[in-house]
């Protein structure tokens, strides 16, 4: 898969708090910290040459989260600037896991372990192709 940009172990992505993302409190609804970790999932594949619409049309793949446990910490508000770090931490043949924090100048919010399944359009699980789990364990080396 083509793209642009080194391989880098731990990827980084800002996000800030809209108005949208809060509760009545003003602090970010929890759900929305899934989103927030789904965007820097997507970011950091794409950095790393992985374009997701390519797997599905050129290969029928695509990838599905499996499980993921979340920590809250401390909680983020409307206008913050945060940063979702994104961390390879396990390769395997059909799936890989994941190391995400929520940050606000260096000081964690949230943090979550994800495993993403590779799928086929049937949702069936299915190998990574072999160019793409290559590039990912290269990752954690």
């Amino acid at each position: 898969m083509s793209g642009e940009g080194g391989l880098s172990n731990r990827h980084r992505w800002p996000v800030r708090v809209y108005y949208e993302d809060t509760d009545f409190g003003g602090v970010v609804y929890y759900a929305n910290y899934l989103k927030f970790i789904e965007r820097a999932r997507t970011e950091m594949l794409r950095a790393q040459g992985i374009d997701q619409i390519e797997l599905q049309r050129e290969h029928g793949l695509l990838f599905v989260v499996r499980r993921c446990g979340v920590d809250y910490r401390a909680p983020a508000r409307f206008d913050d600037q945060l940063e979702v770090e994104t961390e390879t931490i396990r390769v395997r043949r059909a799936s890989l896991n994941l190391r995400q924090q929520v940050l606000r100048e260096g000081a964690l919010l949230v943090s979550a372990e994800v495993q993403v399944a590779c799928v086929d359009d049937g949702l069936k699980p299915v190998a990574l192709p072999a160019q793409i789990h290559a590039l990912l364990c290269e990752l954690l080396s």
